[in-house]
């Protein structure tokens, strides 16, 4: 067969619904069955005479082309999936599998490699993958899919929404989603971090203000309320709002409108409000630091995010969403994640949850040079960290868990707040505040 180097069809091979092709010891194709044609998109007398790879296109012919390696170690490949080019330029997923061809006395004359068409398979499994994806959102997870049934219908009305969860869950992709599936999505999406901006630049972030309104004001300035307009102003870690503004804001849930700082005449808001926290609002009511009448102007419509330690059979779906993220933005080809690396990532709690995860995949990438991530590529906090008993930060708990984290950070960062502040990701006035509302110990200030 490897000396026939005529075009004609062998009905042997044609009779076999997998490509099968074979090749010289210089990688030239020497045969090239019907399947195979038809699976690639090129016919068998283009392909014969040519290099492998020119008739393939696929990275892994460069890269870590199975059949050499066959040839190389004496060890046949099975069922390996990749991914070629065909004819007209699209990507086919198959799975191959490799053996050598030797002659009648066992001298290596070439090898032989036949692979599947896996195209139906993928559609299908995309077709699985689709029943679990709301949006951006990724799980497997009865709350969460139980969640997506009404949230179409949550999204239409035009209540306040109060979204609940630790830091890292999601909160903002959830009210992106609510906005991208209500009557406002060509409206503009504004986010402001409550907890990210200083009491004394709140206001005029949020209402904005007037030409002449104080020293600097040069020119009018709109805030978050008018760059919403018609569209949704997402409040993130409203828990962290100071009590002088949570009263402005609940005349603007009150009444619809709000006053610019200088401005003489109110101005109507038509902004749909969403707001999230991962304190405890309730607790909150009960020891005075947030207003019950504006808890229950924002609580109209609760979700709560559950945790990601809560949600372990989304772990492999997220790592799969991450790897093919990280795959199109860097240009890589990382395939998968070993099972010993899964073990670990899968008996991790993730107090950062689903942030967490995705710094833990973009650490892997930055070291993972072949095609499977390993356990050594992973960051060296989670085997010191595996299986430690971390307190869940629930009702009366989320409070110690950041308090936690400041005095972490505090330490690592030998009590500088400017630099604690950057790290943890606010102003240096609002990690005054945290501290103060913790009672952390500040006499190592420098």
């Amino acid at each position: 067969m490897l000396d026939s180097h005529n075009n004609k069809y062998d009905p042997i091979l044609d009779s076999i619904a997998d490509g099968v092709f074979t090749v010289d010891k210089d990688w030239n194709v020497r045969s090239f069955n019907r399947a195979a044609e038809q699976i690639t998109g090129t016919r068998r007398t283009d392909a014969i005479g040519r290099k492998c790879w020119e008739v393939f296109h696929a990275d892994v012919c460069e890269r870590d082309c199975l059949l050499k390696k066959t040839l190389k170690t004496n060890h046949p490949c099975i069922n390996k999936t990749v991914q070629i080019i065909n004819k007209q330029g699209m990507k086919i997923p198959i799975s191959i599998s490799t053996a050598i061809l030797r002659d009648e006395k066992g001298n290596v004359i070439g090898g032989v490699e036949t692979f599947r068409d896996l195209s139906e398979i993928e559609e299908l499994r995309k077709e699985v993958s689709r029943r679990v994806i709301f949006t951006d959102i990724i799980t497997r997870d009865h709350r969460l899919l139980d969640l997506f049934n009404i949230l179409p219908v949550i999204a239409r009305s035009e209540s306040p929404v109060l979204i609940l969860g630790e830091s890292g869950t999601g909160k903002e992709l959830l009210a992106k989603a609510i906005h991208n599936h209500s009557g406002r999505e060509k409206e503009p999406f504004i986010a402001v971090n409550c907890g990210a901006l200083p009491e004394n630049l709140l206001e005029s972030e949020l209402f904005g203000y007037k030409k002449g309104a104080f020293t600097d004001a040069k020119t009018d300035k709109p805030g978050r309320f008018d760059r919403a307009r018609k569209g949704t102003l997402f409040l993130d870690e409203i828990g962290d709002l100071p009590k002088s503004m949570q009263v402005k804001l609940l005349r603007v849930l009150q009444e619809k409108c709000y006053e610019p700082l200088g401005a003489t005449e109110p101005v109507k808001s038509e902004a749909r409000i969403i707001a999230a926290t991962n304190r405890n609002l309730e607790a909150m009511v009960q020891s005075g630091e947030f207003r019950q009448d504006l808890y229950y102007r924002i609580n109209i419509i609760p979700i709560t995010l559950p945790p990601l330690r809560d949600r372990q059979s989304d772990v492999p779906l997220l790592i799969d969403n991450f790897i093919e993220h990280f795959n199109r933005i860097q240009g890589r080809s990382i395939d998968h994640v070993s099972a010993d690396a899964m073990s670990v990532l899968l008996d991790y709690n993730y107090p950062g949850n689903i942030r967490e995860l995705e710094n833990i995949l973009q650490h892997a990438f930055v070291l993972c040079q072949a095609p499977v991530i390993q356990k050594k590529h992973l960051p060296a906090y989670l085997f010191v960290k595996a299986k430690q008993d971390v307190e869940t930060p629930g009702i009366g708990s989320i409070e110690d868990f950041e308090k936690s984290r400041i005095e972490e950070a505090l330490s690592r960062n030998r009590y500088s707040r400017a630099a604690t502040a950057k790290e943890l990701g606010m102003h240096v006035a609002t990690l005054w505040r945290k501290m103060k509302r913790y009672n952390i110990n500040t006499g190592k200030m420098s």
